[in-house]
């Protein structure tokens, strides 16, 4: 018995593809072409076999690796003879097929073509050796505008599967295809018109379709408005959290992604494509069930029954008074708005479980509001105003920078420390607070920050904030603006551990060690996690960045 390394094989176009899936475990007799994990790309996952009968002795990588051909998976100890070289054989390129001639197919060769706007054929790319392979999906519908790469159908083997992409950007006239057709290198795929260029697209190694989890925090799907707004006539998909699953969740690459993005926990989500298949359908039926209070995540229900009821009484407190207001006098009730709803949850369980501190202190913008109007009046024809949040959030990345803890996540016990600086920042709109996200604001000037802000909260207004523009934050900035007030305490928006909130700005005298000058001062509160940072760092962030606001060339220190 010897021991064999059993490695990547050759998997077409696809370099350093993520483990997401292991399976099989030391001690397991695998078989000859047995597959042993499963690898994703950003478009497509495969499942890699063995070459060799035996059993397993060490696995090489764990979930998260990054592998490319040539990486040992596992060792077996192959059992006498049984070693076969079949995923060699099976890697290695088919012969090349003659596909049937076509204007412009994903095979074809780098051509710059002209401007068309007559039909244009896309056809089943080299595939490598499969044939006959299902029509599982279909991702694009007659009347959509495709980009060059975009993925038309999924197409799926007994154990691979893949996304077929246009090689040419247009408007989708015909599909020629239907769902449980098989096709192969060269079928016609879709008719595209009005195609402004034609340019050639990487051939699609065969993929696999091994689920991949795609469970981002479930609790998120509640920050979902604008899935609500989803065709209505798409069935609602069955919710069968209890049920039993067998591996992960069976969806393709494309689903997998557009499940994370909205915060959809896929193995919750009951498929209605071919195979009890994962559509996209389903996981937007899933969400707007979610928002509609029609079915609970495991997450949330979770929490309820932790929580108990929202009288108090789960929290061992006496129970919310109940009161007959009419017998007072006349009264309208009104429902709250779903925003107000979802937040409302989320603030009363950040409010009870963070034990939260809040320091107050005021930063000198005198010289520094100075400079904005100075900027806006020199820059009037670029449209682009610039607001002193952006000053704000590029002097909170400073300090992030400076004093990292206030940039980070409880993860159990150990912290979370990202070398990400997304800033949220609080929008007040008609239907209630929202916080669209300015992601990578150290990599962003004033200008573009300032453009990028206008945008989101335009786009809160009018409702149409998609789940992307409001995830992903790292720490908060709740601004009251112009509105009033001096000071107040913003809640944590969990899973960050801090926040600031900031009031009107107003003059005031202020001391300069001769005589008293009139200032601007801007009231700063910022409320922190007890359990991550103590009051001497906090004190510390606050003055820092007060010396900041006062004079902005610190930013560049």
């Amino acid at each position: 018995m010897a021991l064999v390394e059993v490695k990547v094989p050759d998997i077409g176009d696809f370099d350093e593809v993520a483990v997401i899936e292991l399976l099989v475990k030391v001690g397991d007799t695998v078989k000859v072409e047995q597959s042993l994990i499963t690898v994703e790309s950003d478009k497509a996952s495969m499942e890699i076999p063995s070459s060799t009968a035996g059993v397993v002795k060490e696995i090489k990588v764990a979930l998260g690796d990054k592998v490319k051909e040539g990486s040992v998976v596992v060792m077996v100890e192959a059992a006498g003879a049984a070693a076969a070289p079949a995923a060699e054989s099976k890697a290695a390129p088919a012969p090349t097929a003659a596909a049937p001639a076509a204007p412009v197919s994903v095979a074809s060769a780098p051509v710059a073509a002209p401007a068309a706007s007559g039909p244009v054929e896309v056809r089943v790319p080299d595939i490598g050796d499969f044939k006959d392979v299902a029509v599982i999906e279909l991702l694009v519908k007659v009347g959509d505008t495709v980009k060059v790469e975009q993925s038309l159908i999924t197409v799926e083997s007994d154990k691979a599967s893949m996304e077929i992409p246009s090689s040419t950007a247009g408007v989708v006239k015909e599909i020629k295809v239907k769902l449980g057709d098989t096709v192969n290198i060269g079928d016609l795929v879709v008719i595209l018109e009005g195609v402004a260029s034609a340019a050639p697209v990487p051939v699609a190694a065969a993929t696999a379709v091994a689920p991949a989890a795609a469970v981002a925090a479930p609790a998120a799907v509640a920050a979902v408005a604008a899935a609500a707004a989803a065709p209505a006539a798409l069935a609602v998909p069955a919710h069968a959290p209890g049920g039993t699953t067998l591996g992960l969740p069976h969806a393709s690459p494309s689903v997998r992604k557009f499940a994370r993005e909205l915060g959809v926990p896929l193995n919750e989500v009951k498929g209605s494509g071919p195979k009890g298949r994962i559509t996209e359908a389903d996981v937007q039926g899933f969400t707007r069930s979610v928002m509609s209070g029609a079915v609970q995540t495991l997450a949330i229900a979770a929490q309820a029954k932790a929580s108990g009821s929202n009288d108090g009484a789960g929290l061992g407190l006496i129970p919310w008074p109940k009161v007959d207001f009419a017998k007072f006098g006349p009264i309208e009730r009104k429902e709250m708005s779903r925003i107000k709803k979802i937040s409302g949850a989320n603030l009363l369980r950040n409010a009870v479980m963070i034990p939260a501190v809040t320091n107050h202190d005021d930063a000198d913008i005198t010289d520094l509001e100075a400079f904005r109007v100075s900027t806006n009046k020199e820059n009037e024809k670029s449209g682009i105003k610039v607001t002193m949040l952006a000053f704000l959030i590029k002097a909170c990345v400073a300090a992030l920078k400076k004093f990292p803890e206030f940039n980070s996540s409880l993860d159990g016990d150990a912290l979370i420390y990202k070398q990400y600086y997304h800033i949220g920042f609080a929008a007040d709109t008609p239907n209630g607070l929202v916080v669209p996200v300015i992601k990578d604001a150290d990599k962003k000037g004033i200008f573009q920050i300032s453009q990028e802000m206008g945008e989101l909260a335009k786009k809160a207004r009018d409702g149409k904030l998609g789940p992307a523009d409001m995830s992903g934050a790292t720490f908060t900035i709740s601004s009251l603006g112009g509105i009033g007030g001096r000071y107040f305490t913003p809640i944590i928006n969990a899973p960050e551990v801090a926040i600031l909130g900031v009031c009107k700005s107003q003059m005031e005298p202020v001391w300069d060690g001769k005589a008293f000058q009139p200032r601007l001062m801007l009231p700063l509160s910022l409320t922190w996690d007890h359990r991550v940072i103590d009051g001497a760092a906090a004190a510390r962030f606050n003055v820092y960045l007060g010396q900041i606001l006062g004079d902005f060339r610190r930013v560049l220190l």
